[in-house]
């Protein structure tokens, strides 16, 4: 537990040093291309079903109803000009460096889930996921992302629950990488 805390410090200080002027350039273009604030904070679901509030970089203009995307009727007209760059580059994740600096999330471990997910938050608790520290990415994440049913992730976060050790987040890691360069398994 210390071990995987210490590398989540290092490594989101380590990631801050080296894209804090392009995230920067990332919050200046929301900013610009679209009417509201560059960050959008959303109450999601932490470990032992806390709520917290974790930032993203907008992708969607303000007037969205706060639904996870794949309920959204027609996701793509709910997007600002920049919006489906950072989701297909997953740059509109960095501001979550901010929650793994003050412990409310890992760089691996189930993601985390909106406060309205009462679906996805009862099948996790059933299967002790709770206990975990939400991730920037996980086994769910790198094994289908937005393809998958809620039950088939809830599937794999129990599994990383049960096989989670320094080895495997960092193959985690190293699948996340992968995914996001070939921007597989986005949707919106």
């Amino acid at each position: 537990m210390f071990l995987k805390r210490a590398c989540d410090i290092v490594g989101a200080l380590l990631v801050l040093a080296v894209l804090g002027l392009p995230m920067a350039v990332v919050a200046l273009a929301v900013r610009v291309t679209s009417r509201g604030p560059a960050l959008y904070w959303s109450q999601r679901v932490g470990r032992y079903n806390r709520l917290f509030a974790m930032p993203k970089f907008r992708t969607m203009r303000v007037d969205t109803p706060v639904v996870a995307t794949h309920l959204l009727g027609d996701p793509a007209r709910h997007l600002t000009p920049i919006g489906s760059f950072l989701r297909k580059t997953s740059l509109d994740e960095l501001p979550q460096l901010w929650c793994i600096l003050t412990g409310q999330m890992s760089f691996v471990g189930p993601r985390p889930a909106l406060f309205n997910q009462d679906d996805l938050i009862a099948a996790r608790t059933a299967r002790d996921v709770h206990l975990l520290l939400p991730g920037l990415t996980g086994w769910a994440q790198v094994n289908g992302r937005d393809e998958l049913s809620i039950p088939d992730k809830v599937v794999l976060d129990a599994e990383y629950l049960a096989r989670r050790s320094f080895l495997f987040d960092l193959r985690i890691l190293a699948m996340t990488a992968i995914k996001v360069i070939g921007a597989a398994d986005i949707q919106h």
